[in-house]
């Protein structure tokens, strides 16, 4: 058997990574990881944490508005931006240094380097020239935003990335994208006092949600001041005589603003990485292709997260490293399992779902009963705040199972979290039913919806 430096080489210190590299050395396996950039990856160093805390803080101009509806005198209030980036970097400072401490903890050897592969059992770590060799290899460096670098003057305009290191806040901002990331920190310049605009090439906003919450996010996000622009495309993009930036559309439209930011998808972050080298395949996105087991065409490498392009979240990621462990290291083959999982949109009001949509439900189940509620939360009622919740529930008629449940409001996303549980644990409509409400919430109308709202028979309202 051939020797080598390591059981275990992971090349990328995301949120998967990181977990199998950790876990992997915690059962006395030799272990390194190497990471180009900074330990914690998107979610934690320029992903869902900083955008969470950034989410945060745009609340607030709306929690001061509603307060004097509680009897609250709040005065002049005032934000400052570079408070919030200041305070962000230091926490995002202490989780990174945190991911660090777990490696090191399970001894696991780091090296802060971009790595490459040289062939199927070695790699060379750029910052050194230094080449070493594993038994197996994990493949987990995540994704990139796509740049779309067709469009003319994209060097102009700023990803997600660039938006949490901003040097001042923009007065106004157009962000392209519909998707989660696009309606999210559209949500947060609008909360934070910009001028925001959205333009999107789709009929609707979040195109992979269920269509009540698309629809209804979308009325509030208009109805707070933010533009919607669907079914046109920016042409160009270029900067005007001011130094502002103008964006030409395909529709004639003409857009002028701060800053520009493009968020059109993100790319498995795999060019250079010396796949071919190594014999390991990629398809046309240039995503690591892998089988049930994360396994690529080479037996000893395996690709985790993003770089894989199966579902791009965080805790799949995770999952999906705790399944390589089993599999790779316990002698106990484990699929993932992409099923039902759980998300949530951090926009204003907040989305959260599990399960299939309406418009996916019909397409596999002949006969659906589809329970709906929409009524103003308690919270803006002294407020006088006239935004609406949306709770939808989605059954299969013939065995009353629970298919989905989609949530438009406050806290959406805690709630659908406990729900996943119940879809998870294979749910009924008539479980729902038995459940006892907590009163006063906006979550008892998920167990208070007894009667259908309306039935779906082969495709069609009936």
């Amino acid at each position: 058997m051939a020797e080598y430096d390591y059981d275990l080489f992971v090349i990328g210190g995301g949120s998967g990574g990181v977990r199998a590299a950790r876990v992997t050395g915690a059962l006395g396996r030799k272990v390194a990881i190497a990471e180009e950039y900074r330990y914690g990856g998107t979610c934690v160093i320029r992903g869902c944490v900083p955008k969470k805390l950034f989410v945060y803080a745009s609340h607030f101009s709306e929690a001061f508005e509603d307060a004097a509806g509680y009897g609250w005198s709040v005065g002049e209030s005032s934000f400052d931006w570079p408070t919030l980036i200041a305070n962000k970097d230091r926490e995002i400072e202490r989780l990174e240094g945190l991911y660090r401490k777990g490696l090191t903890s399970a001894n696991v050897t780091l090296f802060d380097s971009r790595a490459v592969l040289v062939d199927a059992h070695m790699i060379e770590l750029k910052a050194t020239g230094e080449r070493v060799t594993a038994d197996k290899i994990l493949i987990a460096v995540g994704g990139y935003a796509n740049p779309h670098a067709s469009l003319p003057g994209h060097e102009l305009c700023i990803t997600s990335n660039e938006a949490f290191h901003l040097e001042t806040l923009p007065k106004a901002i157009v962000i392209a994208g519909g998707g989660y990331i696009a309606v999210e920190f559209a949500n947060i310049f609008h909360g934070l006092g910009v001028d925001t605009t959205i333009i999107y090439r789709g009929k609707e906003i979040l195109g992979r949600f269920d269509g009540d919450m698309r629809r209804g996010l979308h009325a509030a996000m208009e109805k707070k001041g933010i533009r919607i622009l669907c079914q046109d495309v920016f042409a160009k993009i270029e900067k005007g005589d001011d130094g502002r930036l103008v964006a030409h559309t395909k529709n004639g439209e003409v857009l002028e603003a701060d800053q520009v930011m493009l968020a059109l998808g993100r790319d498995p972050n795999t060019e250079g990485l010396g796949l071919e080298a190594a014999g390991v395949v990629v398809d046309h996105k240039g995503a690591v292709t892998v089988d049930d087991y994360s396994r690529t065409n080479v037996d000893n490498i395996y690709a985790v997260g993003d770089v894989t392009d199966r579902v791009q979240l965080t805790p799949v990621a995770i999952h999906e490293a705790m399944c390589f462990v089993e599999t790779a290291f316990k002698d106990n083959p484990t699929k993932p399992d992409h099923q039902l999982i759980a998300t949530a949109v951090f926009s204003q009001p907040e989305i959260g779902t599990v399960g299939l949509s309406e418009e996916d439900a019909c397409k596999d189940f002949e006969e659906l009963e589809v329970y709906r509620a929409e009524f103003r939360p308690m919270k803006h009622v002294l407020a006088g705040r006239d935004e609406r919740t949306i709770m939808k529930i989605v059954v299969n008629a013939l065995d009353r199972k629970v298919l989905g449940v989609h949530i438009l409001g406050p806290e959406a996303g805690e709630m659908a979290q406990l729900v996943g549980i119940a879809l998870k644990a294979g749910a009924t409509k008539d479980d729902f039913d038995r459940t006892m409400a907590v009163h006063p919430t906006a979550a008892e109308e998920l167990v208070t919806m007894y009667n259908p709202t309306y039935r779906i028979k082969d495709g069609k309202r009936v």
